[in-house]
């Protein structure tokens, strides 16, 4: 018996012998090693299949509008001085004596304004598809908080400039400060006479405003993944889609993101924002970003007083969506009241903002 041992073993072992797996690359092994330690691959939670398109990335476009936005500010603020008597002049530097500075600051002009346009594109879907109904109320605020500090980072990157129209924005805002009394005093020279408002305003800019839409990213991201990415109200059926790893909706958020990048990139070197003079005090010539025109007519008619309240106004209706719309019912068309509302301010701002484009050509 012992002498067929052998022969049935030699005969069973290539059949019987456990498959020998294939050792994985050193990119894999590297990447599995990262994982292990920083838990990376926990990106890959299921999205519903609607959320690859265009409509459903405006999100991840305005992260990556703000991405470039931190890169080219670390660059430039690297010859930026933020104070009245040097403010204007190291920016012409930056511009005509810095390697990529004209480059760097005109992206950074066109990714703020891409930023804002995103943002408020991303609301505007999120909004007409009920996405901020229960149980996503938070992340709605969350949201409307960032597109507030968005608003304010391109109202300071106006002033910190120091050229003429930065100088009656901030003319505007310590005028609106005022209206505010001690809550506004942030905003004036009377909180301290050592550091200048000019490098406060820098500060908010570069470090304030940046680092409170960063922690308010973080908690959103997180909510997002505790939620889900909300269902499509055209789709009857949610749970027919095709899931997919949300890794993937990145690679696809990225190739969106390389072509935004390339457009801002053209509009930088074709379209590369102007700087202004020094300014003069007491004049009002200059016309602010379009995305302040709003306030041109209402300053005439009711004073600058009118743009603390159209402010306060906009803003606060739209922290309030959430708990202005309330029914359970997610079509536009369903919700014709919220819808109707939506409409009638969002022509009422175009309307006035193609009004000012028309009749007031340069300024006030």
């Amino acid at each position: 018996m012992t002498s067929h041992r052998p022969e049935r073993a030699a005969a069973a072992g290539p059949e019987t012998a456990p498959p020998q797996s294939a050792r994985p690359g050193r990119l894999r092994r590297a990447v599995d090693a990262i994982d292990e330690r920083m838990g990376i691959k926990a990106l890959a939670y299921p999205v519903p299949e609607h959320a690859n398109n265009l409509t459903w990335s405006l999100g991840g476009l305005t992260v990556g509008s703000f991405v470039t936005l931190l890169v080219t500010g670390i660059y430039v603020a690297q010859f930026y001085s933020p104070t009245p008597e040097d403010a204007n002049q190291s920016v012409r530097d930056l511009v005509n004596d810095v390697w990529l500075g004209g480059f760097a600051r005109g992206l950074h002009y066109w990714a703020a304004q891409a930023m804002f346009v995103l943002a408020l594109l991303h609301l505007l879907r999120v909004f007409f598809h009920a996405s901020f109904k229960k149980p996503r109320e938070g992340n709605w605020i969350i949201g409307s908080t960032m597109f507030l500090l968005t608003f304010l980072a391109i109202f300071t990157g106006t002033v910190i400039k120091w050229d003429q129209e930065g100088y009656e924005a901030l003319v505007h805002n310590l005028d609106v400060a005022k209206l505010l009394g001690g809550a506004g005093i942030w905003f004036t020279p009377e909180l301290t006479d050592r550091v200048p408002i000019v490098l406060r305003l820098y500060t908010a800019h570069a470090v304030i405003i940046p680092g409170l839409i960063v922690l308010l990213f973080v908690w959103h991201a997180l909510l997002v993944k505790r939620h889900q990415i909300s269902p499509h109200p055209a789709i009857p059926k949610p749970e027919e889609e095709v899931p997919e790893p949300f890794t993937a909706h990145l690679k696809r958020v990225a190739a969106f993101g390389l072509v935004l990048l390339g457009a801002l990139s053209i509009l930088a070197v074709v379209l590369p924002p102007v700087l202004g003079p020094t300014p003069v005090e007491g004049i009002e010539i200059t016309r602010p970003l379009w995305m302040f025109w709003w306030f041109f007519p209402l300053e005439e008619w009711f004073g600058v007083a009118s743009i603390a309240y159209v402010i306060a106004g906009v803003f606060g209706l739209i922290f309030l969506v959430p708990f202005l719309d309330r029914s359970p019912k997610r079509r536009w068309r369903e919700r014709k009241t919220a819808t109707a509302t939506a409409v009638v301010l969002l022509l009422a701002l175009v309307a006035i903002t193609v009004n000012v484009w028309v009749n007031n050509p340069k300024g006030h």
